[in-house]
């Protein structure tokens, strides 16, 4: 795919079109495989590296199309890294920053629907052309009485095909994360619940206002200014924050000072919204942040918010502290109650899980344990990713196991973490603390 998509003058929306391309998208898929296995034929040493990519490049592209859950499950995707093989990671971490953009004629269109009548009617200028377009809508760049301002538009049919995406979607889920089936429903229907709220921009708009107001004190954080009476359930119109996304940031080659800046800027905005508002902007993917010309951090996108209930975050994030780890009947409780060991687990499953999750909540909790912690290191994220590789891979480990607010929170933690390990940054950890109860 070269690096300007092309723009797209329209959208499968029917569910007939719409299952259409995942059933052509299968077959290239096959394709692949029939090409791949016959040449493997002549050559037995050769692995599975270029289906990967022959696949991933042909299901990115179908889902890309498609546009809407299809293409935010392969973000998703590509950022739970040691879910996938890295050629599906490389290729739907594109899905990150860019989608074919849409046409004019459609953008017009969407205007008329919500607001009867076109955009050069709202804003004192609107530019046609999109300067971002990502999974569920695209930005362009409007002005008015002389305010900057992005416009976020979401592209047609897409909240109102989310769950006939989704059942279309899971057969390439189902084999590209081999997890059981009643595990993947659990997943696809938490996802479902989120993405319908996404499509909701009116909620997000009301979300935006009442998160950048609740996270207004923390330093280096900054975020746009929302205009709701310029907003519909389809349309946010905000100001337009000026900076680089992540990855041009990184490219300027910025000091460890400033990365470092930028680094607790994040963990300061997660961890006061996990630990103070118990909720949390659950879409840690780079596209969502920018890096103003001042060296704040600048949040765009408040689509995803993952709230936490208190019988969730109570034994979750008090597993992050040493004092209830020691105690292995209190740890034990904790599992149950996050549905981590089962009520029917014989004596000898109860010892097996108990010693796998504490190891694995080890690992995840050592930037909690210490009041400093250096995301650069590449031992801890090998060891992390190396420890889901190796579960995955287990047997016990394919019936579903865990509450379903696990999905969102470890997704947002974990990218959290990939974000600073990938900004080289070493953060005092110990500015918001997790709210510990030692006794279930």
């Amino acid at each position: 795919m070269s690096d300007t998509p092309k723009e797209q003058n329209s959208i499968p929306t029917t569910k007939v079109q719409r299952s259409a391309k995942f059933v052509k998208t299968g077959f290239k898929v096959g394709g692949n495989y029939i090409k791949h296995y016959s040449k493997k034929l002549f050559n037995p040493d050769m692995d599975n590296s270029e289906l990967n990519e022959d696949n991933a490049a042909d299901i990115y592209e179908s889902l890309s199309e498609l546009k809407g859950s299809a293409l935010k499950v392969a973000q998703m995707l590509s950022m739970d890294k040691n879910l996938l093989p890295q050629a599906y990671t490389d290729k739907f971490s594109q899905s990150q920053y860019n989608a074919p953009p849409l046409s004019g004629p459609l953008i017009v269109q969407t205007f008329k629907k919500y607001f009867g009548k076109s955009p050069d009617k709202i804003y004192d200028k609107f530019n046609v052309r999109s300067s971002n377009a990502a999974s569920i809508g695209q930005v362009h760049e409007a002005e008015l009485n002389g305010k900057k301002l992005a416009v976020k538009i979401q592209y047609p049919g897409v909240g109102d095909s989310i769950s006939s995406d989704l059942k279309l979607v899971k057969p390439f889920a189902f084999r590209l994360l081999g997890m059981s089936e009643k595990e993947l429903d659990v997943y696809m229907r938490e996802v479902e619940e989120r993405l319908l709220e996404e499509t909701d921009y009116e909620l997000e708009v009301r979300r935006s206002i009442e998160f950048s107001t609740a996270c207004a004190n923390l330093d280096n954080v900054v975020f746009p200014k929302y205009y709701p009476g310029l907003s519909s359930k389809r349309i946010i119109t905000m100001d337009w924050l000026e900076g680089q996304h992540l990855r041009e940031f990184l490219n300027t080659n910025p000091s460890q000072q400033l990365r470092n800046a930028i680094g607790q800027a994040l963990w300061d905005f997660y961890n006061f919204q996990q630990h103070e508002l118990r909720a949390v902007h659950a879409d840690p993917h780079p596209g969502n942040f920018m890096i103003t010309p001042e060296g704040k951090l600048g949040i765009i996108d408040f689509g995803c918010i993952k709230e936490m209930p208190e019988d969730f975050y109570y034994p979750f994030f008090s597993l992050t502290s040493t004092s209830l780890m020691d105690n292995r009947d209190e740890t034990i409780k904790a599992f149950r109650q996050l549905d981590m060991i089962h009520k029917e687990d014989t004596p000898s499953q109860i010892e097996f899980y108990y010693s796998m999750y504490k190891q694995m909540i080890g690992l995840f909790a050592k930037p909690y344990i210490k009041d400093r912690f250096d995301f650069s290191q590449t031992a801890f994220f090998d060891e992390l990713y190396g420890f889901g590789e190796k579960v995955s891979k287990m047997p016990e480990f394919k019936q579903a196991r865990g509450v379903k607010h696990f999905i969102y929170v470890n997704r947002t933690n974990f990218g959290l973490y990939n974000i600073l390990h990938e900004l080289k940054a070493e953060v005092q950890t110990d500015t918001f603390k997790p709210h510990v109860v030692l006794e279930y």
